[in-house]
């Protein structure tokens, strides 16, 4: 029965029922902040696999290959996955901040604003939020800023702007 259970010696059948298993909680926690931020998409398991498929509530639910999403839409899926990791941190392990490096620039004007939105509520929350980004739109939404400028041979000047203030340091590599 145990074999039955486990599958082989080095218990592959097992291993899969468990990721699965972890999977459809992450899918749980991704479905919810998706929801967030848009009402078209929901995320699901493939039957028996690792593989991950989209919903189409737009399309009449039409079940869709990840790969099909625009980049937006990527993008959102990617941060709604990424905040549910975060939540099911457990135990001693508290993820507290959230970096976010590129991706931006995929984004439409309407997907920007929902991501901007989603981004202040979860510093609302008292999350760290650290954005890398050149988009001009998202500066204007940015209180507190890190503006790196090369100066050429391998200097920089970082800008600090602040609510209140601003502050320069120049950096030689």
């Amino acid at each position: 029965k145990i074999s039955g259970l486990m599958g082989d010696a080095t218990g592959k059948k097992f291993r899969d029922y468990a990721q699965q298993y972890n999977l459809d909680i992450l899918l749980e926690h991704a479905n919810q902040q998706l929801a967030m931020l848009s009402q078209r998409y929901t995320l699901k398991r493939l039957d028996n696999s690792l593989s991950l498929a989209i919903i189409d509530h737009d399309m009449d639910g039409e079940i869709r290959s990840v790969a099909s999403l625009s980049g937006g839409e990527s993008f959102l899926t990617a941060l709604a996955l990424s905040l549910a990791i975060a939540n099911m941190a457990s135990g001693e392990l508290k993820i507290e901040a959230l970096c976010i490096d590129g991706g931006f620039g995929t984004l439409d004007a309407s997907s920007l604003h929902i991501v901007m939105d989603a981004l202040d509520r979860l510093q609302s929350q008292g999350r760290k939020v650290v954005l890398i980004s050149h988009i001009a739109e998202m500066h204007e939404r940015i209180p507190v800023q890190i503006q790196v400028q090369p100066l050429g041979a391998g200097a920089r000047r970082i800008h600090i702007i602040g609510e209140s203030h601003v502050e320069s340091v120049i950096l030689a590599t």
